[in-house]
């Protein structure tokens, strides 16, 4: 059940600077303000991954501005949907928060090759989970 007019998602991966960022950016991007987006990671980077933020920008999207955040209790309490990518049991469970795990490659230390097909899967769940959000609030 939603906790507020507007759903709310977080993302997770171990550093917050590739996969977890890509989402974010894809999701604020494509659902503007109807969702609210937060990502965190339960061990951050120091920076955003370079090759992360020169795939988002091919497609139009800058995520260069991001920071990596840490993972609190907070922010998941705070969010209706958690989808964790790679860090397991590191995230909190609250019961009545919906979550879902993205097996995606984790793209730190490779080149933008190679993180394209990680960002274009990325924008396919995406597109998937606005379009649940969407059918969710309209139940």
């Amino acid at each position: 059940m939603p906790s507020s007019p507007l759903a709310s998602v977080l993302f997770v991966c171990i550093h917050n600077a590739g996969r977890s960022q890509m989402a974010a950016g894809f999701l604020s991007h494509l659902a503007g303000d109807r969702i609210e987006v937060r990502s965190a990671g339960s061990v951050p980077a120091d920076q955003v991954n370079p090759a992360a933020v020169e795939a988002m920008s091919e497609v139009g999207i800058d995520i260069a501005d991001q920071q990596p955040k840490i993972l609190t209790t907070e922010a998941v309490q705070g969010s209706d949907y958690v989808i964790t990518m790679g860090c397991g049991d590191a995230c909190p469970i609250f019961p009545g928060k919906r979550y879902l795990d993205w097996a995606l490659e984790d793209p730190a230390g490779k080149g933008v090759e190679a993180v394209r097909p990680i960002r274009d899967e990325i924008r396919k769940r995406i597109e998937a989970l606005i379009a649940e959000i969407d059918a969710e609030r309209e139940a």
